[in-house]
């Protein structure tokens, strides 16, 4: 078994409406409560890194599904979509929608996009992002694949 072990520190001044820090390794940014939720919206915050962390997971193990099968990528984009209820004043994150486009090469088959439309879906049951979330947020995918035109 390997483990791997990342680290974050963050600087925080109290209060909050102030405006805070982390840095990792490669992440390094402001961070405050955003306006939808009446703070001063400076750097990001932890509902969009939540949306962060589960849309990268995602497009990167697609990526490495699609990779793997050896299918004949075009292009790949992907849009999600977090979405937070606040009910008496307590904050729950509800759902996030991935909403990948993926585009074969025009020299791909029926039985490729069959495969890709596979993938899709088994993207999002590999990424741990998914996994560590899975039963607390609802994932939802709204997937757009097709064969470049000739």
């Amino acid at each position: 078994m390997a483990l791997h072990h990342f680290h974050l520190k963050a600087d925080w001044p109290g209060g909050r409406d102030n405006v805070g820090y982390i840095e990792s390794d490669k992440l390094k940014t402001k961070i405050s409560i955003p306006k939808e939720m009446n703070g001063p919206d400076i750097g990001t915050n932890p509902d969009e890194m939540l949306l962060g962390a589960a849309a990268t997971c995602y497009i990167i193990s697609l990526a490495a599904l699609i990779e793997r099968a050896a299918l004949p990528l075009e292009e790949m984009d992907m849009e999600s979509e977090g979405i937070v209820d606040v009910t008496d004043g307590v904050f729950t994150y509800k759902k996030i929608i991935h909403k990948p486009r993926v585009v074969l090469k025009a020299e791909a088959t029926e039985k490729h996009l069959s495969q890709l439309n596979r993938l899709v879906e088994k993207a999002e049951k590999s990424c741990m992002i998914s996994r560590a979330i899975e039963g607390n947020v609802e994932l939802e995918m709204d997937a757009h694949t097709s064969i470049q035109s000739k």
